[in-house]
């Protein structure tokens, strides 16, 4: 196999491999090979998926398997991890309604310089340092109702024995070779940076601090090798990456040739040593990519493609826009070497603003996901950045914005709607439904508005445009809360005939189903508020557990169920601001 390197140009410049890329960057400067080299609102419930995410018998026989990215535990979690990790559970909560089976994978990325820096800073050893962090992102994901099924660390012990097999694997491919390389390494975004990224004094732009100049020598993967390969996927498969602003952006850069990247470190201590040098250890893709593997397989197990697929692979990526290039081109590459299926789809989202400006600490502008919930609530959190951020565009949060939304539909629209017409039913029906709702006409005003919703809905899910599917939500409770005002059941009950205050008991019939066909169709978004509307309206916990997706359907309340003594669903959000 013929040796990559640079070669001399003339009056002393250097040309760069276009086959060789740093990581993180694409660019590598002054490579050069040794003559011997061969050629991844209040109401809390449970964390794991017992936690208001009701259980289906995977009737259909179908796995669903969806995962957020490791994130890098150099600090505590943030709003930009916290939005894709409530959007994949709201993912995943919706495919167990749909009776699939699920595995719902997040976790952590524990290795590298990065980490062992921001340990020392804290007095810590790394693993000491690790586990604290760890705990931040497990309580966090519990006060979010967060569904996971499996959370692995890049630290497992099983994790470790994969990332190795798998390195073997492709080492005998012989994918692998060491190369020499030297630039202006940042520390903070674990890169290398070209030329024209930096100023005068090699200052990094995104953290306004000098670079490192660094000279190392390290294993590279081939991932050249697969330049046609990963052409001909995203070429055939349009809906590999989405939305389709992204896998337009990665096709650009697949069709701009691919380059092959470091997956090893001789600087760094702290990770996974790497098998054939000890002296290196693993660096960061190649370890932190292989944990969508280790966090489905059980320790023991191989991973085979056969193994890989009992236990749910292939999967969805839900990630950042600027960790696109490594799901969406690196991890397929990678997978083409060891012989492994290749994901499902990477979904790519957007950046999250705040009052118009990108978050940072420097610009002291960062929100706390811990104080918002600790603040508002889980469903309100969950329900704002679902409802508001399109998913695959930047999204922008401002206090009075988010409580104006959350008040508005949640408090105002489907609170009002469920807790005024309880509230009629108790003081005229004795708290009883007067009929089934299945005999409310097809053509009924509300029935008919919820009945057109509910594919509509499911079809957003499916393609994660949660935005798109509460609207469809908000047209049912809508058109309840309009129907109330058309009706007004309050007077025939106070003056009218006995057959006009029975057709006013079928009033607060028809509104009440679709309080609940609401609370269905919500539970992926809002789940604490959803078992509380179903509470309300006389269901036990346990049939709320037992939810499926064909519970949309209109019919649900019976004759005689008794329902619960009206209390408020969702209490308005007011008082101090908790963001500034």
């Amino acid at each position: 196999m013929a040796a990559l390197g640079c070669h001399k140009a003339p009056f002393g410049f250097l040309l760069r491999n276009p086959h060789i890329s740093h990581p993180h960057s694409f660019s590598l400067l002054r490579l050069r090979l040794p003559k011997s080299a061969p050629a991844c609102q209040r109401f809390q419930l449970r964390c794991q998926h017992s936690n208001g995410a009701p259980a289906s018998s995977n009737s259909s026989g179908e796995t669903y398997t969806v995962a957020t990215p490791l994130y890098y535990v150099n600090a505590g979690p943030h709003m930009g991890s916290a939005y894709p990790t409530i959007a994949a559970d709201a993912a995943a909560r919706f495919q167990r309604l749909q009776g699939k089976k699920v595995m719902f994978v997040t976790g952590t990325d524990e290795h590298g310089e990065k980490i062992a820096e921001a340990a020392k800073a804290r007095g810590m050893q790394p693993q000491e340092h690790c586990d604290s962090v760890v705990e931040e992102y497990k309580s966090l994901w519990t006060q979010l109702n967060i569904s996971y099924d499996s959370f692995i660390r890049t630290t497992d012990k099983r994790h470790e024995v994969l990332v190795e097999q798998l390195l073997q694997r492709v080492w005998d491919k012989g994918d692998i070779y060491k190369a020499k390389y030297e630039g202006w390494y940042c520390v903070g975004c674990e890169e290398y940076k070209q030329d024209d990224e930096i100023d005068a004094q090699h200052n990094c732009p995104v953290h306004l601090k000098p670079c490192v100049h660094r000279e190392e020598e390290n294993f590279f993967f081939r991932l050249s090798s697969y330049q046609q390969q990963l052409e001909t996927l995203l070429e055939d498969n349009p809906q590999f990456v989405y939305p389709a602003s992204r896998r337009n952006e990665v096709l650009g850069w697949v069709q701009g040739g691919v380059r092959d990247f470091s997956i090893s470190r001789a600087a760094t201590e702290w990770g996974i040593k790497f098998p054939q040098d000890p002296k290196q250890t693993v660096y960061v893709w190649f370890d932190a990519l292989n944990g969508y593997l280790s966090g489905l397989l059980p320790e023991g197990v191989e991973p085979t493609a056969d193994n890989l697929k009992q236990h749910g692979w292939p999967g969805h990526h839900i990630i950042g826009k600027d960790i696109l290039r490594f799901h969406a081109v690196y991890w397929p590459g990678m997978l083409m070497s060891c012989g492994l299926p290749l994901p499902q789809r990477v979904w790519g989202h957007g950046f999250i603003t705040k009052d118009g400006l990108k978050m940072g600490k420097s610009v002291g502008n960062v929100l706390d996901p811990v104080a918002l919930v600790a603040a508002y609530g889980a469903d309100a959190v969950r329900f704002f950045f679902l409802k508001e951020v399109d998913f695959g565009q930047d999204g922008d949060f401002s206090e009075k914005r988010f409580r104006d939304i959350v008040n508005a539909a949640l408090a105002n629209d489907i609170g009002n709607l469920l807790n005024r017409t309880l509230n009629l039913l108790k003081k005229n029906c004795g708290s009883a439904m007067p009929a089934d709702s299945s005999q409310v006409p097809d053509n009924s005003p509300v029935r008919n508005t919820a009945q057109q919703q509910v594919e509509l809905v499911a079809a957003q899910y499916e393609q994660l445009s949660f935005g798109k599917a509460i609207d469809a939500i908000q047209k049912v409770s809508a058109r309840g809360n309009l129907f109330l005002q058309e009706r007004e059941p309050w007077a025939a009950f106070k003056k009218g005939s006995p057959e006009e205050k029975e057709q006013a008991s079928l009033v607060l019939l028809e509104v009440l189903e679709a309080a609940r066909v609401v609370a269905v169709m919500l539970t992926p978004i809002a789940p604490a508020l959803a078992r509380l509307v179903y509470l309300q309206l006389g269901f036990t916990d346990q049939e709320f557990e037992s939810l499926t997706w064909a519970d949309v359907q209109w019919g649900g309340l019976h004759k005689g169920q008794r329902t619960a003594s009206p209390k408020p669903v969702f209490a308005r959000l007011e008082g101090d601001y908790v963001a500034a």
